[in-house]
């Protein structure tokens, strides 16, 4: 009679095909694979559950940011806003300001002007008077015949 081992020994597992070999069942590689990756897929599957916690954790982190980015970004326009009066003054005070200072530099740079030119007039008019009484002078007591008709008035500056 067999003993227990032979009897187990016809349940070992056997690779097929293959060359012949004792009696046995025929190796079950599909229960071999699902054993052997069972580990690591659980282990996988806890990670995967891991990685979606944490998505979930940055989408509600994002959420709260993006809102306290909205109330941020709308406290900013408002104080914008409330600023905006008192900027607009500011700015048109300093183009108030260097208007009169442009204005003053024209006035100044005429009232300049006008006295050199005042000064041009000083220094020619008595010269520009002796010419014209001069020229009258002769004009008015040379003969009827010797008096010039049309061209120009003898006062007027040889050209």
């Amino acid at each position: 009679m067999a003993g227990f081992r032979d009897f187990l020994m016809r349940f070992r597992p056997v690779g097929l095909p293959g060359p012949a070999a004792a009696g046995g069942v025929p190796a079950d590689r599909s229960a071999e694979l699902a054993a052997e990756l069972e580990p690591p897929l659980v282990l996988l599957e806890e990670t995967e559950a891991e990685a979606r916690a944490v998505r979930e954790r940055a989408d509600e982190e994002a959420t709260r940011r993006r809102r306290a980015a909205e109330r941020t970004a709308k406290d900013i326009v408002e104080q914008a806003r409330a600023r905006a009066p008192v900027v607009r003054e500011q700015s048109a005070a300093l183009v108030r300001d260097a208007t009169k200072a442009e204005a003053t530099e024209l006035l100044a740079a005429a009232a300049r002007d006008t006295a050199v030119l005042r000064r041009r007039i000083e220094l020619r008019t008595p010269a520009l008077v002796d010419r014209l009484v001069d020229a009258l002078d002769k004009e008015l007591t040379a003969p009827d015949d010797e008096r010039r008709e049309g061209g120009p008035p003898p006062w007027a500056p040889a050209g």
